[in-house]
């Protein structure tokens, strides 16, 4: 509740209906100061959001702990007492989200300090890692330039940072000018010789092979392999918060499919979508602070602890959209039962084809 001091002029801002008490009657403003200092405006984009009084910690109990809870409450009017299902989704998606940024990034190699004791006597090119202190080092896999590097520095004739500068610049440029790429039938080892091929050659892409063609190869070659995953991750985590949105109206529509259209509103499904997603978003909070917190211990068994509520979580969703469907459509066990599977099986299908236009376009907004 607004703590603002009231305003001694009884006209209404908003209105100008004259205001016997804290609140217009006609129009339903609060007659409070209008000018305000921060800390009221930060105060009050909370209580907005959040409806801080005790209905937020309501909702999020509700929410995590009684599934389906929020949506009969909602849908028989008792709408005061919880923040409302959109307010909730929007609140705890930016929550969500934005905690998410601010996590450190987990290293998921399990052999994470062994590759950095080799750090020190090792050098990364492209796909392959040279130790330069093991002289048995199988020469093959190195360009005729990056060998000779090797031997010089084998015989002294070059110190490790020398070699380290000359073998990085060779190998890639090594790498550059034999990389064979190809698509289809059509092989071709620069966009020139693609455009070449396109045009007077017997064999020829269709529009979008070709376009995806020149977009591979471009990426590829401004990129290294983990600049590539670096931005394609970046560029998938900016864009889940679209897919999952646009995600809903699809699954409020099968649920709407699989239930009496006469005893059920498009409207109530959407309704249910709203909490349930709100749930989702929720249990990906918590998973990613738990598993930010197992991974600050180096133990194996820790991390496999991680894993371990990992998959627990994952049932733990599964079983909550089970026990929410049967809660809220009051249908019998093994009705409820088969109907939330076949509509957690279809959902997959939609979410993974989302996730693959997800993965497209991700991809191409890689530069």
């Amino acid at each position: 509740m607004s703590r603002s001091p009231i305003r001694k002029d009884k006209t209404c801002l908003n209105c100008n209906y004259v205001v016997e008490s804290k609140f217009c009657p006609n129009c339903g403003q609060e007659n409070s100061e209008s000018r305000k200092t921060f800390h009221h405006l930060f105060i009050h984009f909370f209580e907005d959001l959040t409806h801080y009084e005790n209905s937020f910690w309501r909702t999020i109990k509700n929410l995590i702990f009684k599934p389906a809870s929020l949506t009969k409450e909602y849908l028989s009017g008792k709408r005061m007492s919880y923040l409302a299902p959109i307010r909730l989704y929007i609140f705890i998606s930016f929550v969500t989200f934005f905690i998410i940024s601010l996590l450190p990034t987990i290293e998921l190699d399990g052999n994470k300090h062994e590759k950095e004791n080799r750090k020190s006597n090792s050098k990364k090119v492209g796909v392959i890692e040279i130790s330069f202190d093991d002289k048995e080092f199988d020469n093959k896999d190195l360009s005729p330039q990056a060998k000779k590097i090797k031997q010089f520095y084998v015989e002294g004739q070059l110190s490790k940072k020398e070699a380290d500068t000359l073998m990085s610049y060779a190998n890639k440029s090594f790498e550059k000018q034999s990389k064979v790429f190809s698509m289809g039938n059509i092989k071709f080892k620069s966009i020139k010789e693609l455009d070449s091929i396109q045009k007077h050659g017997k064999l020829k892409l269709n529009n979008f092979q070709y376009w995806l063609s020149k977009k591979i190869f471009k990426v590829t070659r401004s990129n290294s392999s983990e600049q590539l995953k670096e931005k394609f991750l970046e560029s998938i985590q900016h864009n889940i918060p679209k897919a999952l949105f646009l995600f809903m109206p699809i699954f409020a529509l099968l649920l709407w499919l699989f239930h009496n259209k006469k005893r059920w509103y498009y409207f109530d499904h959407g309704i249910f979508t709203l909490h349930y997603f709100s749930f989702l978003l929720a249990v990906v909070l918590i998973y990613n602070i738990i598993d930010t917190i197992f991974y600050t211990f180096h133990y194996s068994f820790v991390e496999h602890l991680s894993d371990f509520v990992s998959f627990g979580l994952m049932l733990w969703s599964i079983y909550y959209f089970y026990k929410a469907h049967k809660s809220f459509y009051k249908e019998s066990k093994t009705k409820s039962f088969l109907k939330s599977t076949a509509l957690f099986a279809l959902n997959m299908i939609f979410m993974g084809l989302i996730v693959s236009a997800l993965v497209l376009y991700s991809f191409i907004n890689i530069h």
